[in-house]
């Protein structure tokens, strides 16, 4: 089948003399035709799960109005990726307004001499093929703006853009909202010894790791070097401490393979919950409790507002020179 075709065209039609002079030089471009000789049938064929690849529409066809037929189309499928050529005797204004709406692809001459009507067609479908594969092109570019390049989890903008909404959905259904925050212990000393290029693949092994462990609609990212961000919406804290324990074990206890070798990482948490108040203001409450649990030593796990680590006692030494007691915090 040549590249340029559809795989199956729907002729929609109920004159004899159309069906016979169309038909066959569809065939002869590669296609399967189906033929629908209602309004009825062609709409039952245009919203099937498997619709035809190409429409050709008698703007005659029995059984309701051209327009009403577009419009039901549309109803069952408002992205409509589906190319519809009209055939008609004349195109009138409405027929350009469709045209320029993005409803129709084209309108062709009910009587079109040899060539045209297959240029017409290969046409419609090279620009509607430019177009659906413009609009992957277009995701593709929003979605790789939204994650971190290095581990595929979102980054730190579009992670906070995400809680400022996840936070007004909290305050409108009086639900709960978890943040946990964690980094790994001493990673500037993996990073001097394996260099970066490990480390990186490191951090990858990680997020996908964390990933794994999380609900479809709980939301990732990275907030730093080695940081990473967990947002758990209907979670409480003891929840949230649950899955930091789960973290702890499933994530940084297995070793890592990289460079041939084996490594264990540790990392430390911090837990935040947000009670509808500002993403900021949690996140600064998360990154506080990781404070703690860097403080309390690796492996720790603190949650904000459920007492504050213990501070630590000043240690006290005595100068060389003088004999001097001192205090160092």
């Amino acid at each position: 089948m040549p590249a340029n075709t559809a795989s199956a065209c729907l002729l929609a039609s109920h004159e004899p003399a159309l069906l016979c002079s169309y038909e066959p030089r569809l065939l002869a471009l590669g296609s399967r035709v189906e033929i629908a000789l209602s309004a009825e049938a062609a709409l039952a064929a245009l919203t099937a799960p498997n619709p035809p690849g190409l429409v050709l529409l008698d703007v005659n066809l029995p059984g309701m109005e051209t327009s009403q037929l577009l419009a039901a189309v549309r109803a069952e499928d408002g992205s409509r990726q589906l190319p519809i050529v009209l055939i008609s005797d004349t195109v009138t204004h409405e027929w350009l307004d469709r045209l320029a709406e993005g409803v129709i692809d084209d309108v062709i001459p009910r009587a079109s001499p040899s060539g045209l009507l297959e240029l017409r067609i290969e046409a419609v479908l090279r620009t509607r093929r430019l177009a659906v594969e413009l609009e992957r092109l277009s995701e593709s570019t929003a979605l790789n703006a939204q994650v971190d390049r290095l581990t595929g989890v979102y980054n730190r903008d579009t992670l906070l853009s995400m809680l400022f909404r996840e936070t007004d959905r909290v305050q409108r259904m009086k639900s709960s909202l978890c943040l946990v925050l964690f980094d790994v212990d001493d990673f500037g000393h993996w990073n001097s010894r394996l260099g970066a290029e490990t480390c990186d693949n490191l951090l990858r092994q990680i997020a996908a790791r964390a990933t794994r462990l999380l609900r479809s609609y709980d939301l990732i990212g990275r907030t730093g070097k080695d940081d990473f961000l967990i947002a758990m919406p209907g979670c409480s804290s003891i929840n949230a401490s649950m899955l930091a324990e789960r973290l702890r074990l499933e994530v940084f206890c297995a070793p890592f393979q990289v460079a041939g070798e084996a490594i264990r990482l540790s990392a430390c948490f911090g837990i935040s919950v947000s009670n509808g108040r500002s993403p900021l203001v949690v996140l600064r409450e998360a990154e506080q409790a990781l404070l703690w649990a860097r403080a309390a030593g690796p492996e720790s796990i603190q949650c904000f507002g459920e007492g504050q680590a213990p501070a630590q006692p000043p240690v006290t030494f005595f100068t060389p020179s003088t004999g001097d007691e001192l205090l160092a915090w």
